[in-house]
C-alpha cells in the first residue's frame, strides 16, 4: 500500500532533474570519470600512458593469431 508515496517521490525527483537549469560542473565530472586532457597527455612520459591491459598484451602476444594470408572469407571458411 505504500507504493503511492514512493512513486510520488520518484516522480518529484525526476521532474526536478528534467526541468532543472543544469548547473552541471563539467570539470568535476571529467575528474570523476578520469578523462585526461589531450594536451596534458602529449607532455606526459610514455610510462604514464600505459593502458590497464598492456601487461596482458605483452604476456599473451605469442598466442595472438598472426595469419594474414588469404581474405577474411577464406579464413572464416577454414575455421568451420
Amino acid at each position: 500500500m505504500g507504493r503511492g508515496r514512493a512513486k510520488a517521490k520518484q516522480q518529484k525527483v525526476a521532474r526536478r532533474l528534467k526541468y532543472s537549469a543544469g548547473g552541471t560542473d563539467l570539470d568535476r565530472l571529467r575528474a570523476e570519470l578520469g578523462v585526461v586532457d589531450e594536451d596534458a597527455s602529449d607532455d606526459a612520459p610514455e610510462e604514464e600512458n600505459v593502458g590497464p591491459y598492456d601487461d596482458l598484451v605483452e604476456r599473451y602476444a605469442d598466442f595472438a593469431e598472426t595469419d594474414t594470408s588469404g581474405t577474411e572469407e577464406e579464413r572464416s571458411d577454414s575455421a568451420r
